[in-house]
């Protein structure tokens, strides 16, 4: 295994995750032992003369962290977890003051599994950071009450459809322009990062635009994608922003269409309704994964932001 960063900047706020697994003595020895070298679970317990439960508990705290990587190999008694630091150096950044919002914005995540409504086809299914909720490639299971704890969702073609509150009618500002961000990759049985997917997102029934994802990936585990999770399985995605503004639809900054706010009609409406899928008859339908709070790179659900104009005196 090689370690993917040398360096860790740690904000006071914003991490408080990462400062829960350094406030342990043996979390701390434990980072001190791997930080020249890669020890399975039986040698760290070994040195540090330490039950080998405790150890492997302390591990998988460290690992849902991301202060430390994992990998699983071959040894002459079985299967055994070879363990090794991510980071050489770990800074943490205490700030005096935390920054309040932009009064000019209102921010509202929504938990992946709290979708309004859904078509999917299989291969498909669900997970929470512990667990499979239902089965897997059985779109019923989408119905499910537990689809409320879901980190990770997945399927091949249709859609998912999460109905946001219309904060934008209990202000006096216009609405400048709106925003939706979400951790995204393709989907394939296994992993392929050469595996395109043509994933498009709609508001209010209206497409805004379509993003061609470049594959489903897998060649390192999320930084939070949990420990039992396959290492064969999607590990991670892209965190992709679609905009909407009255000059165009963007995504990332590059506009994709002539869609606009006025189009969207968001006054008239109680609510704002975000759609993501793949259409079956996209040029690449190479299905979706949707990641949540507790999987892949980014700890967060699907993010509508909405964006005002300053209100001028």
């Amino acid at each position: 295994m090689e370690r993917s960063e040398k360096f860790l900047l740690i904000n006071s706020y914003e991490d408080a995750r990462i400062l829960k697994a350094l406030s342990s003595e043996i979390r701390i020895n434990i980072l001190n032992l791997l930080t020249t070298e890669t020890l399975n679970v039986n040698q760290i317990a070994e040195r540090l003369k330490l039950p080998q439960s405790t150890v492997a508990t302390n591990i998988a705290i460290l690992e849902k962290a991301g202060l430390i990587e994992t990998e699983i190999v071959n040894g002459k008694k079985g299967n055994q977890k070879l363990c090794r630091t991510r980071y050489e150096e770990i800074m943490v950044q205490f700030i005096t003051e935390k920054k309040p919002e932009e009064d000019n914005t209102i921010e509202v995540e929504m938990p992946i599994g709290l979708y309004t409504n859904f078509h999917v086809t299989p291969p498909c299914g669900l997970c929470s950071s512990e667990s499979i909720i239902g089965y897997l490639d059985v779109p019923d299971s989408f119905l499910l009450p537990e689809r409320a704890k879901a980190a990770l969702l997945w399927f091949e073609t249709g859609w998912v459809e999460y109905q946001f509150p219309n904060n934008s009618l209990y202000r006096k500002e216009p609405l400048q322009s709106l925003e939706v961000s979400m951790e995204l990759s393709s989907e394939i049985p296994g992993t392929n990062k050469q595996w395109p997917s043509d994933i498009t997102v709609w508001i209010n029934n209206e497409e805004i635009g379509t993003w061609e994802c470049p594959g489903d990936f897998g060649d390192k585990r999320g930084k939070y994608t949990p420990v039992w999770w396959k290492l064969e399985g999607s590990q991670y995605g892209l965190l992709k922003n679609w905009s909407i503004t009255e000059s165009g639809a963007y995504i990332d900054g590059v506009k994709v269409s002539d869609i606009t706010l006025s189009d969207l009609d968001i006054s008239k409406h109680h609510s704002i309704r975000v759609k993501v899928g793949v259409k079956e008859e996209a040029s690449h339908p190479g299905g979706v994964n949707i990641f949540g709070r507790g999987f892949g790179n980014y700890d967060q659900g699907v993010v509508l932001r909405l964006y005002f104009k300053n209100h001028k005196h």
